[in-house]
């Protein structure tokens, strides 16, 4: 028979404001090493079992896999945050009327605890977590660069992936998450000078701008569909034909088909300027997290919360980017925002309301129970 393991709302906190105050910025190999050791300690106190730290260009990832056999359920966070090393000295850890600040209390060392003590309890009523694994990355805030072949093989065949990001101010889940592609359109023409021979040069900036043109004309809100130039730089004085230019391109696309029509268009782009030369580098980053391989999980969720007896859980589909996309994109249902309840992530507002908390920690334990128990 198993047992119910109150939370430690006291231990929490005080892992809380550890983790905050261990500053992990994404750029910072230092920082990273020890807040790898932090979580480290942290998960193996609770768990009763140590974690393998694989690392990955200087960036550390966290990883517990419980029993030999098939991945079941993933758990995935990360510990990098966006935070410059410094950003305590101005913006510290606090907790004021059940609110918590501090760098990185939303986005996510709250949501990767939230993930730590919910299988902690569960390991306690069951006693074992076989078909497990949390992995809690180093670098999601970059993109997930070295990270993203270990969260994929983790979630491959799996049953469930449960990403802690923040949910939405009001406790929703998040069931959609838009793909993300990244470009650089790069140019090549040819410089001579502007004033005595202008003629004679190939002009990089106009065909840019013509490109540019293009490309703005792919964005279709009605589609779910963002198609955005962003960084551009072109020339290199007043009295130069421009020899070179290049543009940033930052598109989202809510589809898995939207996302490759763009792909395609990105990769036809032709020049319209005689002689110029165009290339496009990068391209899909991540794949679409699409609600219907959230849908099965989220009603699972929202019967489980109202039997806790929570506030009734509602989703909501978002524009950026996660973890969850990867393990969406390898045929694993996925479901994002079980982490803290807040906001102001990445901005000095970044807080985390304490209040949502335990609830967050007895839903995930009972949607990973339920999970394990069916054949």
């Amino acid at each position: 028979m198993t047992h119910v393991v109150e939370f430690d709302s006291k231990d929490f906190m005080s892992d809380f404001q550890a983790l905050i105050e261990c500053e992990s910025f994404s750029q910072d190999p230092e920082s990273l090493a020890r807040s790898a050791q932090l979580v480290s300690r942290i998960g193996t106190g609770l768990l009763g079992a140590a974690p393998h730290i694989i690392e990955t260009d200087s960036h550390p990832h966290v990883l517990w896999r419980f029993g030999p056999g098939p991945r079941r359920v993933v758990l995935i966070g990360h510990h990098d945050t966006v935070w410059p090393i410094g950003t305590l000295a101005d913006f510290p850890y606090s907790v004021t009327d059940g609110v918590v600040r501090g760098p990185g209390a939303d986005d996510m060392k709250g949501g990767l605890l939230i993930a730590l003590y919910a299988m902690a309890r569960l390991r306690e009523e069951r006693g074992t977590l076989d078909g497990v694994s949390i992995l809690m990355t180093g670098d999601e805030e970059l993109g997930s660069p070295g990270s993203r072949q270990i969260i994929e093989d983790e979630a491959r065949g799996a049953k469930a992936a449960l990403v802690f990001e923040s949910g939405a101010p009001d406790g929703a889940v998040k069931i959609a998450r838009k793909g993300v592609a990244i470009y650089s359109l790069e140019v090549t023409g040819l410089a001579a000078h502007a004033g005595v021979e202008p003629e004679k040069g190939i002009n990089a900036t106009i065909e840019v701008a013509n490109q540019v043109v293009k490309i703005a004309g792919l964005h279709d809100p009605s589609a779910g569909t963002s198609v955005v130039p962003t960084v551009m730089h072109s020339g290199s004085t007043t009295n130069t034909v421009p020899a070179k230019a290049v543009v940033g391109v930052d598109s989202r696309a809510a589809s898995v088909a939207e996302q490759e029509r763009i792909d395609a268009i990105m990769n036809s782009l032709s020049p319209t300027v005689a002689g110029a030369k165009v290339d496009v580098l990068g391209g899909i980053n991540r794949a679409p997290l699409e609600e219907n391989m959230a849908m099965g999980l989220y009603a699972r969720a929202q019967r489980l919360s109202a039997h806790l007896g929570h506030p009734p859980l509602r989703s909501v589909a978002v524009g950026g980017g996660s973890d969850g996309n990867f393990t969406a994109g390898v045929g694993t249902p996925t479901i994002d925002g079980l982490g803290t309840v807040g906001g102001g992530s990445h901005a000095r507002t970044e807080h985390a309301l304490q209040v949502w908390i335990p609830r967050r920690v007895e839903l995930t334990t009972a949607l990973v129970g339920e999970l394990l128990d069916e054949e």
